[in-house]
């Protein structure tokens, strides 16, 4: 008798291709021609510090971002510092948030419409933008997919502890890596409200959803003490919630057409709370404290894949019993026409331009333009990320402005002296390269220092030289001949630590 085999033994497991079609995505551009904004720059610099050092830090800066540096600590340590190191991370989080849309979309809605959720996720414009992005909003993302797969695991009726422990711990996870996180709470709320969960269900839920605040309940109130840090959110303004209001009706028309009903677990049930309530949230918080940046609630983005998944499996039911072999190419063919349309998207995002500067372009010009002898001056101070991440370049500089490096002062920028001291550092010298934003970006001179940055280089000295590259201005200024500068008495220590004509290094 010939041995048969079914077909069906041979199918890959829905998952696996929006995981693989993600990692792709991921991967396609990862070092974006070798650029690295401001914030990955904040990364790179804390994870290259040793855990004491970092431990430091933490007392003083980006507490919230603790868990996040510890773990890229770890993989520079492992692996070594680079950009693929970097980034590889939310490239494979990013991966296991679309395999998790996939499995749940496919537990609601049937095969397609997980196949279809899991790779509409890869290609949302925000996932794509946080997907070569190193920081942790991807991570959080990842772990937002795990927790609503185990709460949709325990609706369907595999209520087990072990489960209920790893909620809890996913949802707690997150929130280290970023506290907003536990917007996903709320969320999952209204999911078991909706669909009228019993009331074992919604007891251990909310014994998990307790332990998780309890355990970030430090961490959040410590990180507040941090809050100077967001400061530069600007208040909250009607064109700041298009884009949201946008999001929010597209989800609301795909839940329609998932025919939501009480009582009824779908993808309209837990893809439309996900998507809407974090974002609302978090606006309603910035109507008080501005703090609404979309990637806060990225996670959200989780939600409008599983609604997008559930209309195209609508679509392939609606379309099979008429046309049975065409309905097959409804999800494939969809996702080509959605890759075609955004394909300008898509490589804008993978180009240095896709963010708001370049630390490592201006780099490369500081060692070109420099002479042995010269000085450097960061306005603002955050400037010297640069200098941080590309040490080789600045070396010979004098940094005249610095009272302790950013290693020794546990923070990202270091610590400059006053006023009245950077005036007569500066004036102590012949040449001085200026690291700044370039005008388009910078933002508004308000602290003393930088004022007197400012005031002295258009007092005493001539720009002779400018370069602007990606965001990041590098402007070589000398002494002007005409000009009755101030002197710097004989034998006076300089806020570097040095005295005049000493040659320092930034920090590595």
């Amino acid at each position: 008798m010939p041995l048969r085999v079914s077909v069906r033994q041979f199918r890959l497991p829905v998952w696996l291709i929006p995981f693989c079609w993600t990692l792709g995505l991921g991967l396609w551009g990862l070092s974006r021609q070798r650029s690295m904004w401001r914030d990955e720059a904040a990364t790179w610099m804390a994870a290259r510090r040793s855990v004491p050092e970092l431990w430091h830090m933490l007392g003083q800066v980006d507490a919230v971002h603790g868990l996040y540096y510890l773990l890229m600590h770890a993989l520079f340590s492992c692996l070594g510092a680079s950009i693929t190191t970097l980034r590889l991370p939310s490239v494979l989080a990013m991966a296991v948030a679309a395999a998790c849309v996939a499995v749940v979309g496919r537990r609601l809605g049937g095969v397609r419409a997980g196949l279809g959720a899991g790779l509409a996720f890869g290609l949302l414009p925000a996932v794509q933008f946080s997907l070569q992005d190193g920081r942790p909003y991807a991570l959080v993302a990842a772990g937002a997919g795990i927790s609503t797969l185990l709460l949709v695991t325990v609706l369907q009726g595999g209520g087990r502890t072990v489960r209920w422990v790893a909620y809890g711990g996913a949802v707690l996870v997150c929130a280290l890596l970023n506290w907003l996180s536990l917007l996903i709470l709320p969320a999952h709320l209204v999911t078991l409200v909706w669909t009228k969960a019993g009331r074992a269900i919604r007891a251990r839920w909310a014994v998990a959803a307790t332990a998780a605040v309890v355990g970030a309940l430090p961490l959040i109130l410590f990180s507040r003490t941090q809050s100077h840090q967001v400061a530069w959110i600007p208040p909250l303004t009607w064109h700041m919630v298009i884009g949201p209001a946008v999001l929010l009706v597209l989800g609301g028309a795909g839940a329609l057409l998932d025919r939501p009903r009480a009582g009824r677990l779908s993808a309209a049930a837990v893809g439309l709370p996900l998507l809407a309530v974090p974002q609302l949230a978090l606006i309603g918080i910035s109507l008080v404290h501005p703090l609404y940046q979309s990637r806060y609630v990225l996670f959200s983005m989780l939600g409008l894949a599983l609604l997008i998944g559930a209309v195209l499996g609508a679509a392939v039911r609606a379309a099979r019993p008429r046309f049975p072999r065409a309905s097959a190419w409804i999800v494939p063919l969809a996702t080509a026409l959605a890759l075609a349309a955004l394909l300008p998207q898509s490589l804008a995002v993978r180009s240095p331009a896709s963010r708001v500067d370049d630390v490592l372009a201006v780099a490369g010009d500081v060692r070109k333009l420099k002479r042995a002898g010269d000085a450097v001056v960061f306005l603002p101070a955050d400037r010297r990320d640069t200098a941080q991440v590309s040490p080789d370049d600045f070396a010979g500089l004098r940094d005249i402005a610095l009272v302790r490096d950013p290693v020794e002062s546990g923070t990202l920028k270091g610590e400059e002296a006053g006023p009245d001291r950077i005036r007569a550092a500066m004036l102590a010298q012949r040449r001085i390269l200026l690291v700044s934003d370039v005008p388009e970006v910078a933002p508004r001179v308000s602290a003393d220092r930088d004022k007197a940055k400012t005031a002295v280089l258009r007092q005493y000295f001539t720009a002779v030289a400018d370069r602007r590259v990606r965001g990041r201005r590098v402007t070589v200024y000398e002494r002007r001949r005409e000009a009755q500068a101030e002197r710097v008495r004989p034998g006076a220590v300089l806020p570097s630590g040095g005295r005049p004509g000493r040659v320092s290094r930034p920090s590595p």
